[in-house]
């Protein structure tokens, strides 16, 4: 049985945490942290998941992160940072969802991962981190004369573009080609005014409703054109997988990990 605490446990992620410990049977949720100005403090977590089976209530997140085996955080850099530094503190392993990283920001994640273990994955489905193989595959089979443009799209409140899941399909790619995805990687042309080259990767994004996610990486040449898409339709979906790592990180050396090592891929 391994014991979770989830940040941000009042927010729509939050609350797919919560509801994938409660299905997982060798899970238990031993933590549903909010922010102390939150209403939510010291509500039991029922009154958001009726059908949660414990007395648990949310706690605030400053404190306590010690009744956990393994914490799990989706919440915004800043507060994941902070969140962050309780854990090491705490010697607690830690799986990270959070995305729009700056390197300065992945700098003091890759520091935390030399005292605990970490899992830190843009994106913790399954279906996706199988994606990110099939792109690479993809990128070194086909010939060089191929346009590559990823194209993703979320609901209306995701903040950071391209999603951090975009990224990581195009430095997949990038890595397979042998680039440097800084140099290849393509976010606007309005101010371009000459044919697209093939040693590039665009990026598109669409921002509307209730759009839980969607990606899809494009290999087109004159006359055909591949497509490996992913859709998710649930929270879920990203929710199981978080806490499928999280009963792999337990007991885990330090070290900073990902989805990938998770699902055995590497």
């Amino acid at each position: 049985m391994t014991k979770i605490g989830v940040f941000g446990a009042n927010g729509r992620m939050g609350q797919a945490l919560i509801e994938a410990v409660e299905i997982e049977k060798e899970a238990q949720l031993a933590a549903a942290f909010v922010r102390s100005s939150s209403p939510f403090l010291d509500t039991p977590v029922r009154a958001l998941q009726p059908a949660h089976s414990s007395e648990l209530a949310f706690a605030d997140e400053e404190g306590g992160v010690e009744r956990a085996e393994v914490l799990i955080d989706f919440t915004l850099p800043q507060g994941m940072l902070t969140h962050l530094q309780s854990a090491v503190e705490s010697k607690i392993p830690m799986v990270i969802g959070t995305t729009g990283l700056t390197e300065a920001e992945m700098d003091q994640l890759r520091e935390a991962a030399k005292t605990i273990p970490i899992v830190f994955a843009r994106n913790f489905s399954v279906g996706v981190n199988l994606l990110l193989n099939l792109v690479q595959t993809a990128a070194t089979k086909l010939a060089d004369e191929m346009d590559i443009e990823i194209f993703e799209a979320h609901h209306r409140n995701k903040i950071d573009a391209p999603s951090g899941t975009a990224l990581a399909i195009g430095e997949a790619i990038a890595e397979a080609k042998g680039w440097d995805h800084d140099e290849v990687a393509r976010y606007d042309r309005s101010n371009v005014h000459e044919a697209k080259s093939q040693d590039e990767i665009g990026y598109s994004v669409l921002r509307a409703g209730d759009i839980v996610g969607e990606h899809t990486a494009y290999f087109a040449t004159m006359g055909e054109r591949l497509e490996l898409t992913h859709k998710a339709a649930s929270r879920l979906t990203f929710a199981s997988g978080a806490v499928r790592a999280a009963q792999w990180l337990k007991n885990k050396p330090v070290g900073l990990y990902d989805m990938q090592d998770v699902l055995g891929l590497k």
